[in-house]
């Protein structure tokens, strides 16, 4: 191939050059991370309707609890990385809300619980059995990976478990309190006030119920506080997706209608 003098970017360097872009520029990883999560909860929605949006919201909860150790600072506050995809379950139950009512969305919340108690139980299993000595130092590497990653607490369990089924019912109810209250207009106001109202909700119950006793109260409430900012900037964010895929014609793709 004749190049004219020009460098030719290979695959491989492509990805170096979007590597040491992001590394260097953390907060537009973050905001490019969150713009993805909702196109991807979008595009589910599109190709599957509401099928796209329970699987999105089984989707968000498991992974959220694998990000949930990950922490980065991002705009000069610390932070864990599952923010982004618990904050987008707010974001698929509010659309399920909107097209479907709310029997669905409530369903979907259920659906969410028990998906997150199933994969809490099944790490625990795994976690009982004991490494290979046929492969000793991978196998206890391994082990040793995931029972940090999933170092669990009665008291982690329940806390997380809880603030999440009241907060993400409270959310399904106070959208479709504000919807009958306003007869259907101002989605941006039951939108937002529905989501931040809910996540401020599982943010303190969760300061209070898993940190509190491990940081004590003040630090719990200001890891609390930080962690609602993002909360809240990505509720704003969502507001522009959620006017996008409202009036979308979906219902040949729901399969058992």
């Amino acid at each position: 191939m004749i190049s004219f003098g020009i460098p030719i970017m290979d695959e491989k360097n492509m990805l170096s050059l979007v590597e040491n872009f992001f590394s260097t520029h953390q907060e537009a990883l973050w905001l490019f991370t969150v713009a993805a999560d909702l196109s991807i909860t979008l595009l589910l929605f599109r190709l599957f309707g509401k099928m796209g949006l329970y699987t999105i919201i089984i989707l968000n909860v498991m992974l959220s609890n694998f990000q949930g150790p990950k922490l980065a600072v991002i705009f000069g506050m610390e932070t864990s990385l599952g923010v982004i995809l618990y904050s987008g379950i707010y974001f698929a139950t509010d659309l399920l809300s909107e097209k479907y009512g709310r029997k669905e969305a409530q369903r979907a919340v259920l659906l969410g619980f028990a998906a997150s108690l199933i994969l809490i139980l099944v790490i625990y299993i795994s976690l009982l059995f004991q490494p290979s000595p046929l492969h000793p130092e991978f196998a206890q590497s391994i082990h040793d990976a995931i029972a940090t990653l999933f170092n669990f607490t009665p008291m982690f369990i329940l806390g997380s478990l809880f603030a999440y089924l009241v907060s993400q019912s409270f959310d399904v109810w106070i959208f479709h309190y504000l919807k009958k209250k306003t007869q259907g207009r101002h989605l941006w106001l039951r939108n937002n006030i529905s989501t931040l109202s809910s996540q401020a909700i599982d943010t303190v119950l969760y300061a209070l119920v898993v940190w509190t006793p491990i940081v004590g109260l003040e630090t719990a409430l200001g890891l609390a506080a930080a962690k609602y900012i993002f909360k809240a900037v990505i509720a704003a964010i969502d507001t522009i997706f959620i006017y996008w895929a409202r009036n979308w014609d979906v219902s040949a793709q729901d399969w058992n209608n």
